[in-house]
Protein backbone atom coordinates (compact mmCIF):
# COMPACT_ATOMS: atom_id res chain seq x y z
CA UNK A 1 0.00 0.00 0.00
CA UNK A 2 1.44 3.34 -1.11
CA UNK A 3 1.20 6.19 1.34
CA UNK A 4 -1.34 8.91 0.56
CA UNK A 5 0.05 12.35 -0.18
CA UNK A 6 -1.89 14.04 2.61
CA UNK A 7 -0.61 11.61 5.22
CA UNK A 8 3.01 12.03 4.17
CA UNK A 9 2.88 15.81 3.85
CA UNK A 10 1.09 16.29 7.17
CA UNK A 11 3.63 14.10 8.95
CA UNK A 12 6.60 15.88 7.37
CA UNK A 13 5.06 19.23 8.33
CA UNK A 14 4.68 17.96 11.89
CA UNK A 15 8.28 16.76 12.11
CA UNK A 16 10.12 19.42 10.12
CA UNK A 17 8.00 22.54 9.52
CA UNK A 18 11.12 24.65 8.93
CA UNK A 19 13.32 22.26 6.94
CA UNK A 20 15.85 24.14 4.83
CA UNK A 21 19.20 23.91 3.07
CA UNK A 22 21.91 23.37 5.70
CA UNK A 23 24.83 24.50 3.56
CA UNK A 24 26.41 27.83 4.52
CA UNK A 25 26.83 30.44 1.78
CA UNK A 26 26.52 34.17 1.13
CA UNK A 27 27.10 34.41 -2.63
CA UNK A 28 25.74 32.59 -5.68
CA UNK A 29 29.00 30.84 -6.52
CA UNK A 30 29.55 29.87 -2.88
CA UNK A 31 26.23 28.02 -2.92
CA UNK A 32 27.02 26.29 -6.21
CA UNK A 33 30.46 25.20 -5.04
CA UNK A 34 29.08 24.02 -1.69
CA UNK A 35 26.46 21.88 -3.44
CA UNK A 36 29.08 20.44 -5.77
CA UNK A 37 31.30 19.61 -2.78
CA UNK A 38 28.44 17.86 -0.98
CA UNK A 39 28.52 14.81 -3.28
CA UNK A 40 29.16 11.72 -1.11
CA UNK A 41 29.94 14.02 1.84
CA UNK A 42 27.90 15.44 4.73
CA UNK A 43 26.74 19.06 4.80
CA UNK A 44 28.55 19.45 8.12
CA UNK A 45 31.87 18.51 6.51
CA UNK A 46 31.19 20.77 3.54
CA UNK A 47 30.49 23.74 5.81
CA UNK A 48 33.79 23.10 7.57
CA UNK A 49 35.60 23.01 4.22
CA UNK A 50 33.94 26.09 2.73
CA UNK A 51 34.64 28.10 5.88
CA UNK A 52 38.34 27.47 5.27
CA UNK A 53 38.14 27.82 1.50
CA UNK A 54 36.12 31.03 1.22
CA UNK A 55 38.05 32.71 4.02
CA UNK A 56 41.32 32.09 2.22
CA UNK A 57 39.89 32.80 -1.25
CA UNK A 58 37.13 35.40 -0.76
CA UNK A 59 36.45 36.16 -4.44
CA UNK A 60 35.93 34.25 -7.68
CA UNK A 61 39.16 35.73 -9.04
CA UNK A 62 41.02 34.40 -6.01
CA UNK A 63 39.60 30.94 -6.64
CA UNK A 64 40.38 31.10 -10.35
CA UNK A 65 44.02 31.97 -9.65
CA UNK A 66 44.45 29.61 -6.69
CA UNK A 67 47.07 26.89 -6.62
CA UNK A 68 45.28 23.58 -6.98
CA UNK A 69 47.47 21.93 -4.36
CA UNK A 70 46.40 24.51 -1.82
CA UNK A 71 42.73 24.09 -2.76
CA UNK A 72 43.19 20.36 -2.18
CA UNK A 73 44.57 21.04 1.29
CA UNK A 74 41.55 23.18 2.16
CA UNK A 75 39.11 20.40 1.29
CA UNK A 76 41.30 17.31 1.83
CA UNK A 77 38.90 15.73 4.35
CA UNK A 78 36.07 15.58 1.79
CA UNK A 79 35.45 12.62 -0.47
CA UNK A 80 36.89 12.90 -3.99
CA UNK A 81 38.70 16.08 -2.95
CA UNK A 82 41.20 16.03 -5.83
CA UNK A 83 38.49 16.09 -8.50
CA UNK A 84 36.50 18.61 -6.50
CA UNK A 85 39.53 20.92 -6.28
CA UNK A 86 39.75 20.86 -10.09
CA UNK A 87 36.04 21.60 -10.33
CA UNK A 88 36.33 24.60 -8.00
CA UNK A 89 38.97 26.26 -10.16
CA UNK A 90 37.12 25.28 -13.32
CA UNK A 91 33.82 26.68 -12.07
CA UNK A 92 35.43 29.97 -11.03
CA UNK A 93 37.27 30.28 -14.34
CA UNK A 94 34.23 29.65 -16.54
CA UNK A 95 31.91 31.86 -14.51
CA UNK A 96 34.39 34.74 -14.84
CA UNK A 97 35.39 34.18 -18.47
CA UNK A 98 32.03 33.16 -19.94
CA UNK A 99 29.33 34.47 -17.60
CA UNK A 100 30.72 37.82 -16.41
CA UNK A 101 31.21 36.62 -12.85
CA UNK A 102 27.60 35.57 -12.28
CA UNK A 103 26.44 31.98 -11.91
CA UNK A 104 24.14 31.25 -14.88
CA UNK A 105 20.53 30.31 -14.18
CA UNK A 106 19.95 28.70 -17.55
CA UNK A 107 19.84 24.95 -16.97
CA UNK A 108 22.05 23.97 -19.92
CA UNK A 109 24.65 26.59 -18.94
CA UNK A 110 24.68 25.32 -15.36
CA UNK A 111 25.12 21.72 -16.45
CA UNK A 112 28.09 22.80 -18.58
CA UNK A 113 30.08 23.79 -15.49
CA UNK A 114 32.63 21.29 -14.12
CA UNK A 115 31.21 18.92 -11.51
CA UNK A 116 27.65 20.21 -11.95
CA UNK A 117 25.21 17.41 -12.72
CA UNK A 118 21.43 17.27 -12.68
CA UNK A 119 21.12 17.02 -8.88
CA UNK A 120 23.46 19.98 -8.28
CA UNK A 121 21.68 22.01 -10.95
CA UNK A 122 18.25 21.35 -9.45
CA UNK A 123 19.42 22.01 -5.91
CA UNK A 124 21.02 25.32 -6.91
CA UNK A 125 18.04 26.61 -8.90
CA UNK A 126 15.59 25.63 -6.16
CA UNK A 127 17.63 27.29 -3.40
CA UNK A 128 18.92 30.39 -5.21
CA UNK A 129 16.10 31.03 -7.70
CA UNK A 130 13.19 29.38 -5.88
CA UNK A 131 12.40 27.28 -8.95
CA UNK A 132 10.15 24.27 -8.28
CA UNK A 133 12.75 21.58 -8.87
CA UNK A 134 13.71 18.45 -6.98
CA UNK A 135 17.17 17.29 -5.88
CA UNK A 136 17.25 13.50 -5.53
CA UNK A 137 20.02 12.66 -3.07
CA UNK A 138 20.59 9.37 -1.25
CA UNK A 139 18.06 10.29 1.47
CA UNK A 140 15.30 11.13 -1.01
CA UNK A 141 16.01 7.91 -2.91
CA UNK A 142 15.85 5.81 0.25
CA UNK A 143 12.66 7.36 1.63
CA UNK A 144 10.75 7.29 -1.66
CA UNK A 145 11.66 3.62 -2.15
CA UNK A 146 10.86 2.60 1.41
CA UNK A 147 7.46 4.27 1.16
CA UNK A 148 6.88 2.61 -2.24
CA UNK A 149 6.31 5.94 -3.98
CA UNK A 150 8.83 4.76 -6.57
CA UNK A 151 10.16 1.37 -7.65
CA UNK A 152 13.22 -0.24 -6.14
CA UNK A 153 14.86 -0.34 -9.56
CA UNK A 154 14.29 3.35 -10.33
CA UNK A 155 17.38 5.48 -10.91
CA UNK A 156 17.60 9.10 -9.68
CA UNK A 157 16.13 10.51 -12.92
CA UNK A 158 13.12 8.18 -12.76
CA UNK A 159 12.66 9.00 -9.07
CA UNK A 160 12.79 12.72 -9.85
CA UNK A 161 10.11 12.37 -12.54
CA UNK A 162 7.79 10.36 -10.29
CA UNK A 163 8.22 12.65 -7.29
CA UNK A 164 7.59 15.72 -9.47
CA UNK A 165 4.17 14.20 -10.23
CA UNK A 166 3.57 13.09 -6.64
CA UNK A 167 4.46 16.39 -4.95
CA UNK A 168 2.54 19.59 -5.87
CA UNK A 169 4.68 22.39 -7.29
CA UNK A 170 3.74 24.81 -4.54
CA UNK A 171 5.35 22.63 -1.88
CA UNK A 172 8.01 20.89 -3.95
CA UNK A 173 11.04 22.73 -2.50
CA UNK A 174 9.74 22.47 1.06
CA UNK A 175 8.96 18.75 0.75
CA UNK A 176 12.34 18.11 -0.85
CA UNK A 177 14.08 19.55 2.22
CA UNK A 178 11.73 17.68 4.54
CA UNK A 179 12.46 14.35 2.85
CA UNK A 180 16.18 15.03 3.14
CA UNK A 181 15.86 15.86 6.85
CA UNK A 182 13.61 12.82 7.42
CA UNK A 183 16.24 10.58 5.84
CA UNK A 184 19.14 12.32 7.54
CA UNK A 185 17.78 12.45 11.09
CA UNK A 186 14.88 9.99 11.42
CA UNK A 187 14.56 7.31 8.75
CA UNK A 188 18.29 6.64 8.51
CA UNK A 189 19.92 4.02 6.30
CA UNK A 190 21.07 2.17 9.40
CA UNK A 191 18.96 1.97 12.59
CA UNK A 192 15.94 4.00 11.43
CA UNK A 193 13.58 5.17 14.16
CA UNK A 194 10.80 2.75 13.18
CA UNK A 195 9.31 2.43 16.68
CA UNK A 196 8.49 6.15 16.80
CA UNK A 197 7.46 6.55 13.16
CA UNK A 198 3.81 7.39 12.52
CA UNK A 199 3.96 6.24 8.89
CA UNK A 200 5.84 3.00 9.51
CA UNK A 201 2.88 0.92 8.28
CA UNK A 202 3.54 2.18 4.75
CA UNK A 203 7.22 1.26 4.79
CA UNK A 204 8.43 -1.82 2.93
CA UNK A 205 11.40 -2.19 5.27
CA UNK A 206 9.73 -1.52 8.61
CA UNK A 207 11.38 -3.20 11.55
CA UNK A 208 13.69 -5.34 9.42
CA UNK A 209 16.86 -3.22 9.55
Amino acid sequence: MTIKKEILFNYLDELYPNAHCELNYSKDYELLIAIMLSAQTTDKAVNKATAILFNKYPTLIDLKNADINDIEKCISFLGMYKNKAKHIIGIATIIIDKFSGVVPTNESDLISLPGVGNKTKNCYLAEWCNKPLLAVDTHVQRISKRLKIVSQKDDPKAIEEKLMKFIPNDRLIKTNHQLIWFGRYFCKAISPNCKNCKICEFCKEKNII
